[in-house]
């Protein structure tokens, strides 16, 4: 294992995990396919049974050296992380994260700039279970602070960025007025990853990431992760167990591979990124470029002072008040695709209507935008690793139909 304290990221990320007991003479630890584990004696079996960590072979439920070399990659990549627990998706280890804190008679505020199956589980799921909500608008300090005083809620649930807006919050504020207040923090930090904003160095007491976006990096794997100091750990892992959790090895051994380059893919893709949004917001056909990584942008100062790293991630909102616009501009493009997710090594483009979910915010981002129409069309790309002048030059072509 790599010293944590001293090594830079990348010599982190190119390092953790890889403890010689599970790699054997090979770099990479080799797929363990198994079910059922033997034991040597009976008393070995105890031994096992009783330890529950990983390391100790015991049933396939618990994994093996392919998922415990994961696992202890990102926790050596998360600061402050005690230890990460594994999920088959990202949305399930946002469902290990509420059911760990959360019990019937609790509240959860959410961010509203939260992604969108975040939010449904909280109007679907938790409301089922007894667990009421509020949502929030995580741009005002004093509301939120009037809101934890109001509710005395169990738990918080940030995103940012916000996926889809990109507004960036002050996380050590929201932290520190939550904590006052006896409330857990939950972060989504998928956007930025563990090298990009140290969540529970700056408050978190649990952050969660989708593994399929950066980590996984070529677009062929599902799979999410939830690091947490020791008290949180524990009880993640518990729950997880609790619901018979388990990822697949085969798709530990990608997401494994996937983490070694995704320091260098993030470079690349956020410089790339940056580049095509200072060029957007220089388009006539442009009202707003959504970027936090773009000086100039609402949430830069935040992201300026507490982020080490951006992505490929951002948004911005056309000029055309018609509503098919974004579809004939995302229609045109050569060198996107139209998908959701991001993070991997192919450019993506999607028409957002923010507007269409917001409980508390009116996307203040986008302008006009408001629980009654009068939208403008926004899109978010998700920036890969093609050269930058080329998909410049998609988004002019694409921007010209506009013109039409």
């Amino acid at each position: 294992m790599s010293d944590t304290n001293s090594d830079k990221p990348g010599t982190r990320i190119t390092h953790a995990g890889r403890r010689a007991e599970w790699t054997g003479p090979v770099v990479n630890p080799p797929v363990w396919r198994a079910s059922t584990h033997l034991y040597v004696t009976e008393a070995h079996r105890k031994s096992a049974l009783a330890s529950n960590e990983d390391g100790d072979f015991f049933y396939g439920r618990r994994g093996a050296p392919t998922q415990w070399a994961l696992a202890e990659a990102l926790t050596e990549i998360e600061p402050g992380a005690h230890g990460t627990v594994l999920y088959p998706s990202g949305v399930a280890a946002i469902a290990g994260c509420f059911l760990t804190v959360l019990k019937p008679g609790d509240h959860l505020l959410m961010s509203d700039n939260s992604y969108d199956p975040s939010r449904a589980m909280a109007t679907g799921l938790l409301k089922r279970m007894g667990i009421s909500h509020s949502f929030f608008d995580p741009l005002d300090l004093a509301a939120f602070e009037r809101l934890v005083g109001e509710h005395s809620p169990r738990a918080v649930w940030f995103e940012s960025p916000g996926s889809l807006t990109m507004e960036v919050c002050d996380i050590p504020a929201l932290t520190a007025i939550s904590r006052e207040a006896g409330a857990i923090s939950l972060l989504d930090n998928t956007w930025a990853s563990g090298l990009g904003f140290a969540g529970l160095e700056h408050g978190c007491d649990i952050v969660m990431q989708s593994l399929s976006k950066h980590v996984g990096g070529h677009s062929d794997l599902m799979m999410g992760s939830a690091s947490a100091g020791e008290r949180w750990y524990k009880a993640l892992r518990r729950t997880s167990q609790q619901l018979g959790q388990v990822v697949s090895p085969d798709d530990a051994a990608l997401a494994a591979r996937g983490l070694r380059t995704m320091a260098v893919r993030l470079k690349h893709s956020t410089e790339t990124a940056v580049a095509i949004a200072g060029w957007l917001n220089d388009q006539p056909q442009i009202e707003r470029v959504m970027c936090p990584m773009l000086p100039g942008d609402a949430g830069y100062q935040l992201w300026n002072r507490d982020f080490t790293g951006g992505c490929g991630l951002f948004s911005f909102v056309l000029s055309s008040s018609d509503q098919d616009a974004a579809a004939r501009v995302v229609d045109a493009l050569r060198l996107f695709g139209i998908g959701y997710s991001w993070g991997g090594f192919e450019s993506l483009a999607l028409p957002i209507f923010p507007h269409e979910y917001r409980a508390v915010m009116d996307a203040p981002t986008i302008p006009d935008a408001g629980p009654k129409g009068g939208q403008r069309a926004a899109i978010r790309l998700s920036i890969g690793l093609e050269d930058a002048d080329d998909l410049i030059a998609d988004l002019a072509q694409a921007l010209s139909t506009l013109d039409m």
